[in-house]
């Protein structure tokens, strides 16, 4: 007679399974509260400490951590030594095992809750228990996914025993599962002990959505949300009409958040390919709309459009006069929806909590042979603003200067923004020089730059950039300093009348 032994915390599934396993013959092992809803459905089972000999001890912390258990788990049915020392102790074998395990994740995610529930919701004897019947899967069936009940029971009506690649296949699953659930406590204790960066690295990714294709169409691809940090975020909104994201779309969404974040008046930021290519601030959203829309007209064309109030039928319009990929707002009105839904392709978000801004989390960059890791730029500026020429810029320059200041935070260095009227008039971005990132600016903005202020992330390493704004008729400069030649800088914004301000810190994004 095979023998199965079932243990779960997640039921769901699990009487229907087992009936099926007793009508197919097979003898069901079971402990606490799995024996009791199986013996409530008429199905016979076999308590662990009949097996064992020993009583389940230490309020359940040990139950299944036996000989008896893991012998029968773990030896080789075509070793004949292995089949002469279980027959001689009396070990039988254990066929199969149907696990999950305490629910550690939903644990921590609880509000208020204690470290002494924490730490009696880490599973000891199902990991044990299963990573036994996965290493020895060439006998052993292991299930920890109710959704694999249906293809177990199939292949054993049909077959009489699951086939070695479904065992393969299942194996993998658990170390899959086990590895996620040590990683899930490994960081618990990180951040209780306040660890940024341990030892040895591992990360929590669940929920694989598979995609059509990657950043172009011959590269696979796959998305994956972080565990419990999804607020906020593309992974945590609820998409209300249009196709399926794609990679891109993520990631340019992804963009546009990072950038909104940092604006809590009525703002629009839009994107393409992950960098603005217009950010808008005002009384109204539809007016932050319109001078997004403004900064480049050509460039929205097939972008983003990220809001952090809620889009109503004017802003909808305005949006919709346009082709657009993506709009991602905390809410839509019923008429701004219906509106925006008349276009089939386009892909709405809802993101309720959309300015929740979690610094706790680091950034992480793939390179080659390895990973960077590093704590998130949660700083606009570390001190009082410096100003540093002869003329001081007026409230209207500052409060122009602090909105370029956050704009340029997000924008992919070398990076430089003419804002007038809370509004981008010109994006420089990605250059491989500050000057050239200066001038395609200027360009971009045509007759707007004069009487408009620049904010760059980086110093000016020379003069040629202030010469530059100098005669496209800029007025205030933000920069963070530092440069062994910020002296000619100075005198050259003093000789054009310019005010500039130093920050103190850089925000460099790669």
């Amino acid at each position: 007679m095979k023998r199965a032994l079932i243990s779960v915390y997640d039921k769901e599934g699990i009487v229907e399974f087992a009936l099926e396993l007793n009508k197919l013959g097979w003898e069901i092992i079971s402990t606490g509260g799995t024996s009791k809803i199986l013996k409530e459905a008429g199905i016979d089972v076999l308590e662990v400490e009949e097996v064992t000999n020993f009583p389940e001890i230490l309020d359940g912390r040990v139950k299944t951590l036996n000989p008896y258990i893991h012998g029968g788990l773990l030896y080789r049915r075509d070793d004949k030594n292995h089949v002469k020392t279980v027959e001689k102790i009396g070990i039988n074998p254990i066929d199969m095992v149907v696990n999950n395990l305490y629910p550690f994740e939903e644990t921590i995610k609880k509000p208020n809750v204690s470290h002494e529930e924490i730490i009696e919701n880490i599973d000891i004897g199902g990991p044990s228990m299963i990573r036994a019947a996965a290493k020895n899967y060439e006998y052993v069936t292991v299930i920890v996914d109710p959704k694999d009940y249906i293809k177990v029971l199939e292949e054993l009506e049909n077959n009489g025993e699951t086939s070695l690649s479904t065992r393969q296949y299942l194996a993998r699953k658990v170390f899959n599962y086990t590895a996620y659930y040590d990683t899930l406590i490994s960081n618990y204790f990180n951040h209780i002990e306040e660890v940024e960066f341990p030892e040895k690295l591992t990360l929590a990714y669940k929920g694989r959505k598979e995609l059509r294709y990657g950043e172009n169409p011959h590269q696979k691809a796959a998305f994956y949300e972080e565990t419990g940090k999804v607020e906020g975020t593309v992974a945590g909104a609820t998409q209300l009409h249009g196709k399926e994201l794609s990679f891109n779309n993520i990631n340019d969404a992804n963009g546009a958040l990072e950038i909104l974040k940092e604006f809590q008046d009525p703002t629009v930021v839009a994107v393409k390919h992950t960098n603005p290519c217009g950010i808008g601030s005002g009384e109204t959203l539809l007016q932050a709309y319109e001078k997004a829309y403004e900064s480049d007209k050509i460039s929205i064309f097939g972008g983003i459009i990220a809001a952090n109030r809620q889009v109503d039928e004017d802003v909808a319009r305005r949006i919709n006069e346009i082709f657009v990929e993506i709009v991602m707002a905390p809410f839509f009105t019923e008429k701004a929806l219906e509106i925006l839904s008349e276009k089939k392709n386009i892909r709405i978000l809802q993101i309720p909590d959309i300015m929740n801004n979690d610094y706790r989390t680091m950034d992480i960059k793939k390179v080659l042979g390895g990973i960077l890791v590093q704590e998130r730029d949660n700083i606009i500026l570390k001190e009082e603003l410096k100003i540093v020429t002869d003329r001081k810029p007026t409230e209207k320059e500052i409060e122009d200067l602090l909105f370029g200041w956050n704009a340029v935070k997000n924008i992919k260095s070398n990076a430089v923004v003419l804002v007038k009227d809370k509004g981008t008039i010109g994006i420089g971005m990605g250059e491989v020089n500050r000057v050239w990132a200066v001038k395609n600016a200027i360009s971009r903005s045509e007759e707007k730059v004069k009487g408009s202020v620049l904010a760059s992330d980086g110093f000016f390493p020379f003069k040629d950039s202030v010469e530059a704004l100098a005669k496209a008729g800029v007025t205030a400069i933000i920069q963070p300093g530092g440069s062994l030649r910020d002296e000619e800088s100075i005198i050259e914004a003093n000789k054009n009348g310019i005010t500039m301000i130093f920050t103190g810190i850089r925000h460099f994004k790669h």
